[in-house]
């Protein structure tokens, strides 16, 4: 019995020891995955897992993580090679792309030339509300001459062919092979055909949730420091806010204005500012019959007011936009005469600022036979850049000063973007970044006549057609030399800026803030954030 319980009281102390140092070592495993997981607040999150379903800069801001690109934006928007490693023009409408050699897709299989004409290829079969037929409107055929090699045929010379395709995801031919408009979404979310290159693999996705990631250690780039990544799509700011300052997340996207000078005196805390490409612009109906749109008392108008210029620059005339970026975005912003800034091949350094001038806009309007204004309905996103809600209000507010009555429609950008694809807003803000470095992308888009034939104009649904503009841009999409595209460009920006179809307002700056003795990160123009851009603190 003794021995026995001599035995038992050493076994117990053995037990005692064993336990605290398996606690011990579990404490250290827990800390040590805790410290390789970055985990960040973002505004929004992407709409599906499939690159292709959408063009939205949150959607695809998130899925570069998972999908690689054939080309990719710098952090100042300078094209650089990814999963091709040098393109060059063959003749007239051929340019030649070498791939990357030994890139490993997450299931183990290879990269070939087979999965970029798959990828361009099925784009048009899968876009959804927000198309991503725009990187590709260029290409007529893909030709694969090797497996590392691919000749894309255009359809005319495509100067910018490789500044279109940094939204070119690259999928895998295998995983997403058979895939229609109907499934493709199913099968991406589910994490069946969400086999990409990336940096990190998918784990798992919850929409409007979490989206969970893991290093995948077979990518062909540099190792990343974070084992695992974590996006939680928190839409409310103060939620955002309120949870990094628990200590719950690593790093907030989109800071609000509001709360940057606070948080930049909490001593956890480190905050980073910039100015990005995104600029808030006001888009008017150009045809016949205005949606939402009456005289004062509620009857019918005669015509469309918005397709009168004058009623346009007096809407443009009655925007404060110092006001609007020194206060409804507390100096996130910064006023623009232009659709693109200042570093954007093709600004128009020749234009003038706007002017802020009620008493002009008041006249303007009672010349175009409102001389008590009308009613309206203002349409603008609720939570997709930094201050759109507050900008979309103060416009609103501001209009109401020369006598136009606005019913300020804050909506969710899920929400916004489809309805605005189906052109069901007469008048309406929403923000547009030029993230190919080049103006052609944007103006292309947004200005040229919607014409399907031409591959231009998908984002112009309001009617605006201008055929001098559209020969600008016609012209400027098959110029090689790069001082006459420039100046093409240019005039597009001013003959934007004389129709006044579509009103730039400001460019919107962007905050990230995050546990100082954790992460650091390189903030990009574009507003991209990126695992790949956040290291840790030390």
């Amino acid at each position: 019995m003794f021995v026995f319980s001599g035995f038992t009281r050493r076994s117990a102390l053995g037990l005692a020891c064993a336990t605290a140092l398996a606690g011990t070592m579990g404490l250290a495993f827990a800390q040590s995955a805790a410290a390789q997981t970055l985990t960040i607040g973002v505004r929004g999150g992407p709409d599906s897992i499939d690159p292709h379903f959408t063009a939205s800069g949150t959607h695809a801001e998130a899925l570069k993580h998972v999908f690689d690109t054939l080309t990719w934006s710098g952090d100042g928007l300078e094209i650089e090679p990814r999963l091709a490693e040098s393109w060059k023009v063959i003749d007239a409408t051929t340019w030649e792309f070498k791939l990357r050699r030994g890139v490993k897709f997450h299931d183990g299989s290879d990269f070939t030339a087979e999965d970029v004409k798959f990828s361009i290829e099925r784009i048009p079969m899968v876009s959804g509300p927000n198309p991503t037929t725009i990187y590709v409107r260029r290409v007529k055929e893909v030709k694969i001459v090797d497996p590392h090699t691919v000749h894309i045929v255009t359809d005319g010379p495509a100067p910018i062919l490789p500044n279109d395709f940094i939204r070119l995801f690259i999928v895998s031919h295998k995983a997403a092979a058979g895939l229609t408009k109907e499934s493709a979404n199913e099968a991406f979310n589910s994490g069946k055909a969400a086999i990409g290159t990336g940096p990190y693999r998918f784990v798992s996705w919850q929409p409007k949730g979490d989206l969970v990631l893991d290093r995948f250690d077979g990518f062909w780039g540099p190792k990343e420091p974070w084992a695992r990544h974590v996006r939680k799509e928190i839409a409310n700011d103060a939620a955002r806010v309120a949870q990094l300052k628990a200590g719950q997340l690593d790093l907030i996207t989109r800071v609000p204005a509001t709360d940057v000078a606070t948080l930049k005196r909490d001593p956890k805390l480190s905050v980073q500012t910039i100015d990005t490409v995104y600029v808030f612009n006001v888009e008017l109906d150009m045809r016949e019959k205005a949606l939402n749109t009456t005289a004062k008392d509620g009857s019918a108008l005669p015509a469309n007011p918005f397709r009168d210029l004058r009623v346009r620059a007096a809407i443009d005339l009655a925007i404060d936009r110092k006001t609007l970026a020194e206060i409804a975005m507390e100096g996130l912003g910064a006023p623009v005469n232009q659709m693109v800034t200042p570093s954007i091949f093709g600004f128009n350094k020749a234009l003038p600022p706007r002017r802020f001038d009620p008493a002009a806009a008041r006249k303007l309007l009672a010349d175009a036979g409102y001389p008590n204004g009308f009613k309206t309905q203002f349409s603008f996103t609720q939570d997709r850049l930094p201050g759109d809600r507050q900008v979309g209000t103060a416009i609103a507010q501001m209009l109401a000063g020369i006598g136009i009555d606005v019913q300020a429609n804050a909506q969710p950008a899920a929400v916004f973007f489809p309805a605005r694809t189906r052109a069901e807003y007469s008048f309406s803000m929403s923000g547009w970044g030029t993230l190919t470095g080049e103006a052609h992308y944007t103006l292309s888009s947004l200005a040229h006549s919607n014409d399907r034939e031409k591959r231009m104009g998908a984002f112009n649904v309001l009617g605006y057609a201008n055929p001098e503009m559209d020969k600008l841009l016609q012209d400027a999409a098959i110029e090689m030399d790069e001082a006459k595209r420039r100046k093409q460009l240019e005039d597009a920006n001013a003959l934007l800026d004389k129709d006044k179809q579509r009103l730039p307002i400001v460019a919107v700056g962007s905050a990230w803030a995050m546990q100082k003795d954790k992460v650091t990160i390189k903030a990009r123009v574009d507003e991209d954030t990126l695992a790949m851009n956040i290291k840790p603190a030390r």
